[in-house]
Formats: C-alpha cells, sequence, structure tokens
C-alpha cells in the first residue's frame, strides 16, 4: 500500500496564534469517527505519522496537532502554556476541521488535555487513547522530563543521538541504531545539518518550579467524568509502556477498577511514552477504535 501523504492546515487560536497541525486522509471511503492525535509536553504531530498512516490506511480520517510553542505552531506567552489553553486550542481546531465528536488519541501531555476536555468540552470525546498518562502522574518520570526540557543539545546529528541514547536508553532498550536515529530525528529539527530543539525553549519556565515534593493535582474528578459519563462511558484504552517511569501499574489498576470497560495494552521493551510504531500496538488500537463505533 502507497504511504499517504498528510496535508497541512493552520488555524487560529483565541489568543490570535498560527496554530499548525497536519491530516492524513484515506484514499478511499472514509469509514468511523475521525482521529485527533495529541502529542508530549515538548512533542508535535510528528509523533502520530506512523499511526495516522496506519489508520488512515484502514479508511479513518486523521488530524493531528502541534501545541502552541511546539513545532511549527507560534510561540505564545509562557503563561498559556497550560492544558487548558491547549484544550481550547484542540477544540478550535476540531472546529475548524468540521470534526464535532473524535476518537483522541494522546501521549503524555495529551492526554493531560483529553482530561481537560473531558470537563471543558465533553462532547468532542467519542472514546479516547492514552498513552502512557493517566490520573497519577509518578514524581520521578516527571522530575527527568524537567531536567531535559531547555538542555542545548549537541551540534551534530551523531552526538545528539547519543545525547538521547545515554537518557533514554533504559526506557527503549530494544531500540537499535536505526531507531535512535529515526527517533532523534522525530523529536528535533533540522536546520542547516544541525539539530535543534522543536519548542519554544520557554517551555523551561514552567517546569522550573517543580518541588518533587508538593502535591500534583487531582486529576481523577477529570477521568472520572470520562469513566461515569451518561448514558454511557467514553469508550477507553490505555496504552501502558512495561517500563514507564510515569504511569505506574497501580495505577492502571485503579483506572479499571473505576472504568470497568477500560482496554488496556502494555508494550513490552519499552517506558515513556510508547513509540507507537510497531504493528501490534497498532492493530490493538485500530480494534479499539472499531469496537468503540459499536458503544
Amino acid at each position: 500500500m502507497d504511504a499517504i501523504t498528510p496535508r497541512p492546515f493552520t488555524y487560529r487560536s483565541r489568543d490570535g496564534l498560527e496554530l499548525y497541525g497536519q491530516e492524513w486522509l484515506p484514499s478511499g471511503p472514509v469509514s468511523g469517527r475521525p482521529v485527533a492525535c495529541l502529542p508530549g509536553v515538548t512533542r508535535n504531530s510528528r509523533d502520530f505519522a506512523d499511526l495516522a498512516g496506519f489508520l488512515a490506511g484502514r479508511g479513518r480520517r486523521v488530524v493531528a496537532f502541534d501545541f502552541r510553542g511546539r513545532g511549527r505552531s507560534a510561540h505564545a506567552a509562557v503563561e498559556t502554556y497550560t492544558p487548558l489553553a491547549e484544550a481550547d486550542d484542540v477544540g478550535l481546531g476540531l472546529d475548524h476541521l468540521g470534526i464535532p465528536e473524535a476518537a483522541l488519541i494522546g501521549t503524555s501531555r495529551g492526554g493531560l488535555v483529553i482530561m481537560t476536555l473531558a470537563m471543558t468540552r465533553p462532547a468532542l470525546l467519542g472514546a479516547v487513547v492514552l498513552n502512557d498518562i493517566g490520573p497519577v502522574i509518578d514524581k520521578a518520570g516527571l522530575a527527568r522530563i524537567a531536567g531535559y526540557i531547555g538542555k542545548p543539545l549537541p551540534r551534530s546529528w551523531p552526538a545528539a543521538i547519543a545525547d538521547l541514547k545515554a537518557g533514554q536508553g533504559a526506557l527503549f532498550p530494544a531500540l537499535d541504531d536505526a531507531g535512535w536515529e529515526r527517533y532523534a530525528r522525530q523529536i528535533y529539527r533540522d536546520e542547516g545539518g544541525v539539530p535543534v530543539i522543536d519548542y519554544d525553549p520557554a517551555l523551561e519556565e514552567a517546569f522550573k518550579a517543580f518541588d518533587p515534593n508538593a502535591p500534583l493535582p487531582d486529576l481523577w474528578p477529570a477521568f472520572d467524568a470520562m469513566a461515569k459519563r451518561e448514558p454511557v462511558p467514553v469508550p477507553m484504552m490505555v496504552v501502558h509502556g512495561a517500563l514507564s517511569d510515569i504511569l505506574a501499574a497501580t495505577t492502571v489498576a485503579e483506572m479499571q477498577a473505576r472504568h470497568p470497560a477500560l482496554v488496556t495494552c502494555t508494550v513490552a521493551d519499552e517506558g515513556h511514552a510508547p513509540l507507537l510504531w510497531d504493528a501490534a500496538t497498532q492493530e490493538r488500537i485500530a480494534a479499539f477504535l472499531d469496537g468503540a463505533e459499536r458503544a
């Protein structure tokens, strides 16, 4: 099957920023709910290229967003780098695309944005896939992420790839050299042959105040808003990295207790967050989305 080339789109945020996304359209008839993909805190729509192409090949319309200050979206005032502002941006983006309801797939920060939408625009949520994120975030992983945001990159691709492997090798022990290069080029942007961070460095400000001893916000009400929605709960799947330092197995178990129909998928040899490259995980997500059409 020929690869599906995404088309770019732009729209305006409520505060006037030009925001960017990509859309994958099937070559044949469209079937099922549209899928909207939301990336991690410093990441962008490139993270979903493999999964989006796979789902579009099965008839789904798929869109993926660059949050404000990430990828090709405009930089913003640092105080607006919040899940609440990002959720509003996503809602406006779906409105712009004429999508009143979608299956939302959120990696890490993207999952927090989905939980925010559950409180602010619940009608958008046709189904939900949370990629290695839940209502309880392990502080060790959060501290690790806070430690690399804003860190200068080495000035060559080989050095940047080596640096990435040194920092995350324990989370992705099965990646080979080609995989590490692919991962690096998914995260960083190339400028004249030099890797650069693909997000606003001001994001570092949002993490400077991180205190590992301070309590984190209670996200269970947002999860429960999906799990207890009337007349039927939001169909939900959680993808869990077996080596994750963000989402604990105990949290997944509590999510299952609160949402008995929750579908789970554990990805071996991957930490935070699963890359969504492997065929088995893609097939599980596609099967869940197909099943959610009948929920």
